[in-house]
C-alpha cells in the first residue's frame, strides 16, 4: 500500500477538499453519525433539520424528549426508534458522566474514548471512529464500504478483511494526521459513490484506473 497517498493526492486534484463532515458543531457531528447508520445522508438531514426546526438539536434538548418525541422527529433517517435509543444514550451518558459537556468526554485519552463510545447501546466501531475523527478531531481512520471497495479493487486487501484490519492497514500507511484522514475518508465515499461504484464502476472516468488491477471488473 505504497502508493496511499498518491491515490489521495489524484483524488483530490480531481475533486478538491469535500468539506466533511457537514454539520453545526461538534454535537451536530455526533447526531449526523448515529444518524447516519443504514441510511443516506439526504435522509439523516432532513431528520436533522426536524430536530433544529424544534429547537432541541442540542445535549439538553435530546434529553428533554421523550422516546416517541425524538423517534418521531428523526423518522426520515430510518430505524428511528433503534436510532432514538441510540441518541437518548448518548446524551444519557454525557450528563452522567461528563455533566453534559462535550469538552469534558473530549479529554479522554483517544483509545479510552473509543472504548467509551463502543460501550454505548447502537455505537459501532464506524460511528465512534466517525466521532472521533469529525468530532473529536482525533487521527482515527474510518473504515466503510466506500472504504472497503475501492481498496479492494486497488489490491490492498481483501473484501472479506475485519474492520480493525482495514483501519490498521490505512492508519500504518499514511501520516498520523486527522485533517489527512478526513479528508482522504471523505474524497473516498465521494470516488465510490460516483465513480467507483459497487455496480458499473465506471473506470473510464477513474482517475487511479491506471493503478487498479482490476480496472474494467465489476
Amino acid at each position: 500500500m505504497n502508493d496511499a497517498l498518491e491515490v489521495c493526492h489524484r483524488l483530490f486534484e480531481a475533486y478538491g477538499p469535500r468539506h466533511w463532515w457537514p454539520g453545526d458543531g461538534p454535537f451536530e457531528v455526533i447526531v449526523g453519525a448515529i444518524l447516519t447508520q443504514n441510511t443516506a445522508w439526504t435522509n439523516v438531514e432532513k431528520a436533522i433539520a426536524n430536530l433544529r426546526a424544534a429547537r432541541v438539536l442540542s445535549a439538553a434538548g435530546l434529553a428533554g424528549l421523550s422516546p416517541d418525541e425524538l423517534a418521531e422527529l428523526i423518522r426520515p433517517a430510518g430505524y428511528f426508534r433503534a436510532k432514538s435509543r441510540a441518541l437518548h444514550g448518548f446524551v444519557d451518558h454525557l450528563f452522567a458522566c461528563h455533566g453534559g459537556e462535550l469538552a469534558r468526554i473530549f479529554a479522554a485519552e483517544t483509545g479510552a474514548l473509543r472504548e467509551e463510545l463502543l460501550a454505548l447501546r447502537g455505537v459501532g466501531p464506524e460511528t465512534a471512529d466517525s466521532i472521533l475523527l469529525y468530532a473529536a478531531e482525533r487521527p482515527v481512520f474510518v473504515i466503510d464500504a466506500y472504504t472497503v471497495r475501492i481498496g479492494s479493487r486497488l489490491g490492498w486487501g481483501e473484501p472479506g478483511k475485519g474492520y480493525d484490519w482495514w483501519q490498521h492497514l490505512f492508519e500504518s500507511a499514511l501520516p498520523r494526521d486527522a485533517t489527512l484522514f478526513n479528508e482522504y475518508h471523505a474524497l473516498l465515499v465521494h470516488h465510490g459513490k460516483y465513480v467507483c461504484r459497487a455496480r458499473g464502476p465506471l473506470c473510464d472516468a477513474c482517475v487511479v484506473a491506471h493503478m487498479c488491477p482490476r480496472v474494467g471488473i465489476g
